[in-house]
């Protein structure tokens, strides 16, 4: 086997996203997030990787394309779906261990049969004050079809069981910011906290709600259902890309059902029922689950005790940026490269305002591929367009299930007086770049300052994700950065660049060439060596090439949080090829890369993963890291990480997430831990 599959090694990812909510060192609500991580994986999963799968399988002819690692889908499917039983058993068994714990911990789950009387009354005006003009019941008749039912949402089966027959009904559980799926009740005993679901509060209140038909017994059992996420564009060319953007969601939001996942114990007639409504059919459609489901909300579980949360250290300013003074001016004299969630986003925010006000600064250039809700960035693109700056921003719409947050980011930058540009449908941008250009005093021309990044310009996930995001006034790469967003306009021109490094027309060669000079390198006996970080490594060309490198005897170093198709360690194959994989409280984000190169050792970030959508179908950025102190900088954040020991997993055969292993007597090393102490020494 020289490829592992991409499906099976995302699941096996996913598996190390478990870890993490089985491990008894973690803070125990931690675990629960970590759980709600896991069900969001796994929905992604089902929309996105099983629902092409399927797709695949149900191809009708004699050619059936094979994916990675050899298989056809049909050969895949049930090696696919035995790995999701096996991990959806697993989830059941750890919620219900976490749940025990907590209660050990003075903090109880408790359903609609546990409510002292007060709690009881307490649920039904919270039913009453919050929850009931959220929701409207579904009658279930045999001469009705069912209204749709949207993907990502939770419902509760009704069965009004009477003593000649029953009558079914739909709930759909309305959760939101302002009505949350965990409801914290008024605590019978001090020092202790209780906690119910949504759903509970709902299931008391039934009769409530269907007091107006006769039954002997009333019960209701979740379910939900996970939609195919395909999601295509018309050729209709006399619509706007937003307008297509807008149909292909709504079309998505109705897409084939893939799964419907619900109670096990909910009675036979009330899941054929649904499923005859549904028009499911197949038994490979259904998946019987626990009481509750949509178990993401976990990520949003309430802090009732913040000892028992992973305490999350406060961002650092920078060394070199003083927030009361200009950040422009750092960057004139040197480069500066910024590690989240070390250092604080609130940099970047800074320099868009100071670029906002400054009357030199005459345009501003911007990709935006994932924003915050409330962006402190788009408002100040706005601010700036409001003062008479020139204002590009490259929207991405394609960015996936952030498609209706864009199209309101478009509308509204529109509305503000920022030019909006988007990619062709055939090319999504992915490159994260901020280009500023400043009138300076005395010379007559633009100077350019340049932000280049791995990770969104987005203040939310900057404060959990791990990402690098380099300033730099570098006059070749500032002329590079301008060529490129003229490319962004005028597609159909294909720019040269001496600095950057851009996919789809570029990376793919430059990654090949760097890998072939430390194969020649390791052929003439001189420092041969690859360290490399990635979210993903799933390009076979990049595998094979890697490989080649193995064989020469390049040592190769990989740090790849997610999907990992290069089979490591293997005699003859990848024996010089080690692979590691980091899961802890911040998500692995950063992309990176350090070669020996003959002893002279050289180092680059970069927006791309080592997949073929990113190397060939995507607009992507990298930059060579020129200064010495940054390039000593990623070399200590890559052996700091290399020398993980507590979160680090080995990726290799049999794939089985073993823990990096500590030698008797070693030293404990977390590097997230580490990282923080790290920059804070340097602050000091």
């Amino acid at each position: 086997m020289n490829i592992y599959n991409r499906e099976l090694s995302w699941l096996q990812f996913n598996d190390r996203v478990m870890q993490e909510a089985r491990d008894a060192t973690v803070p125990l609500v931690q675990r629960l997030r970590f759980l709600g991580i896991a069900s969001n994986n796994q929905d992604e999963f089902i929309r996105v990787r099983l629902a092409g799968i399927l797709r695949l399988a149900a191809h009708k002819g004699k050619n059936h394309p094979k994916l990675t690692g050899g298989y056809t889908a049909a050969e895949l499917l049930p090696l696919v779906d035995r790995r999701m039983e096996v991990s959806r058993e697993l989830f059941i068994e750890t919620w219900n261990d976490i749940v025990a714990e907590m209660e050990a911990e003075g903090i109880r789950m408790v359903d609609e049969t546990e409510l002292s009387d007060e709690q009881r009354h307490w649920c039904r005006n919270y039913f009453y004050s919050t929850v009931s003009m959220r929701m409207v019941p579904l009658m279930l008749r045999k001469s009705v079809e069912i209204p749709f039912l949207p993907d990502g949402e939770i419902f509760l089966a009704v069965r009004m069981a009477g003593a000649r027959s029953s009558r079914y009904a739909i709930l759909q559980i309305p959760v939101s910011g302002s009505c949350p799926r965990f409801v914290v009740l008024p605590s019978r005993e001090e020092g202790r906290s209780e906690v119910i679901f949504l759903d509970d509060i709902i299931r008391l209140c039934l009769d409530d709600i269907f007091f107006m038909f006769s039954y002997d017994s009333i019960t209701a059992h979740t379910f939900k259902i996970v939609r195919d996420a395909e999601f295509t564009l018309d050729d209709d060319v006399s619509k706007t890309m937003s307008e297509k953007m807008f149909r292909g969601l709504v079309e998505r939001r109705h897409g084939r059902p893939v799964r419907l996942v619900y109670d096990r114990s909910m009675p036979d007639d009330v899941l054929q029922t649904i499923t005859r409504k549904l028009g499911i059919r197949g038994a490979g459609q259904l998946e019987p689950g626990g009481r509750y489901h949509q178990m993401r909300d976990l990520m949003k579980f309430p802090c009732v005790r913040p000892d028992l949360e992973e305490p999350r250290a406060e961002p650092m300013l920078h060394p070199m940026i003083d927030p009361s003074e200009s950040i422009i001016n750092v960057i004139r004299k040197q480069d500066v490269l910024l590690c989240y969630p070390y250092h604080t986003f609130k940099h970047v925010i800074d320099l868009l305002r100071e670029a906002a006000v400054d009357p030199r600064v005459q345009t501003i250039r911007m990709t935006l591929y994932r924003t915050a809700h409330h962006s402190k960035v788009i408002h100040a693109l706005l601010s700036a367009a409001q003062n008479g700056k020139h204002v590009t921003a490259l929207v991405e719409l394609k960015a996936r299930f952030d498609e209706g947050q864009n199209i309101a980011v478009t509308e509204m930058l529109q509305n503000g007086g920022v030019k909006v540009v988007h990619s062709l449908e055939e090319l999504k941008v992915h490159s994260k770049l901020l280009l500023i250009e400043r009138a300076e005093p005395g010379s007559g021309t633009l100077r350019g300052y340049l932000y280049v990044g791995t990770g969104n310009f987005n203040e939310d996930t900057t404060g959990l994700y791990g990402d690098f995001g380099l300033l730099t006034s570098d006059e070749i790469a500032v002329d590079d950065a301008r060529r490129l967003f003229d490319f962004l306009q005028n597609t159909h021109r294909h720019p040269e660049y001496r600095r950057l490094v851009v996919s789809p027309h570029y990376m793919r060669p430059e990654l090949e060439a760097l890998i072939d000079n430390e194969i020649k390198n390791a052929r003439k006996r001189r420092p041969a060596w690859i360290c490399g970080k990635f979210n993903s490594l799933t390009d076979e060309a990049m595998i094979e090439k890697l490989y080649e490198a193995s064989r020469a005897g390049v040592t190769v170093k990989l740090l790849i949080r997610g999907a990992c198709c290069l089979v490591a360690g293997v005699p003859g194959l990848s024996g010089n090829i080690e692979v590691r994989s980091i899961i802890d409280k911040y998500l692995e984000h950063a992309r990176m890369l350090i070669v020996a190169n003959g002893g002279k050792p050289r180092s680059w970030i970069t927006s791309a993963d080592m997949m073929t959508r990113n190397l060939d179908r995507r607009v992507e950025a990298g930059i060579p890291i020129r200064d010495r102190t940054i390039h000593t900088t990623l070399v200590d954040y890559f052996d700091l990480q290399w020398s993980d020991n507590t979160k680090a997993r080995l990726i290799a055969p049999p794939f089985e997430n073993n823990r990096v292993p500590r030698a008797e007597g070693e030293e404990a090393h977390r590097s997230q831990v580490e990282l923080y102490e790290y920059f804070k020494s340097q602050t000091i």
